[in-house]
């Protein structure tokens, strides 16, 4: 019988409740009270907050505080990368930043989305079982590759890969994947024009 994290990690609808789910969510939880309480002149503590919960990290990364985050252990940095103030990752999915990329205050990222038409949102076993989520969920991997700047406010939707050496525009809604080397803004995120290098 397939585990709901085996469902979630395969991209299939699963309950949010499970007891894995809680399990990593109250990790977070302790990661994200130490974290966001430690100054930012302790650089050696907060590297090894991060280290010990995010799933990967790579040499010189900051994160700026406050940060929230669902597991934590679905974050994966690669090296030199700025995570500025007040940003929010949903990793309920895995979000993957690679390298050299810089990422403004507010930013955003959900990796959770639900069914659109209520009957399927709806987990129809919910009063047998009120222990699990009333909602069903689907998480999708997000991934911002080499060299981009995420502007401040964006917000980036499940399933998006943004491409190397991308800027996207302060306040975007990005919901779909953008190509290498262009700079996209709006709601929805659309291609301004091509970056020259």
């Amino acid at each position: 019988m397939t585990t709901e994290l085996e469902k979630q990690q395969n991209g299939e609808l699963y309950d949010a409740h499970d007891p894995i789910f809680k399990q990593y969510k109250d990790e977070a939880n302790q990661f994200l009270m130490a974290y966001n309480q430690t100054p930012y002149d302790q650089a050696a503590k907060r590297r090894q907050l991060l280290e010990h919960s995010l799933g990967s990290i790579g040499k010189n990364v900051t994160v700026g505080t406050p940060f929230l985050c669902d597991f934590a252990r679905n974050i994966h940095l690669g090296d030199k990368i700025s995570i500025n103030m007040n940003c929010s990752f949903m990793d309920s999915g895995e979000i993957w930043i690679d390298g050299e990329t810089m990422i403004a205050p507010n930013v955003q990222i959900y990796t959770g989305t639900h069914p659109v038409p209520l009957s399927q949102r709806l987990n129809e076993q919910w009063d047998e079982h009120p222990e699990q989520h009333f909602v069903k969920t689907r998480s999708l991997p997000v991934h911002i590759k080499h060299g981009c700047w995420i502007g401040g406010g964006v917000i980036i939707l499940p399933g998006v890969t943004i491409g190397e050496g991308t800027v996207i525009g302060a306040g975007s809604v990005v919901t779909k994947d953008i190509p290498d080397y262009v700079v996209a803004v709006g709601n929805p995120c659309h291609v301004l024009r091509k970056i020259k290098e």
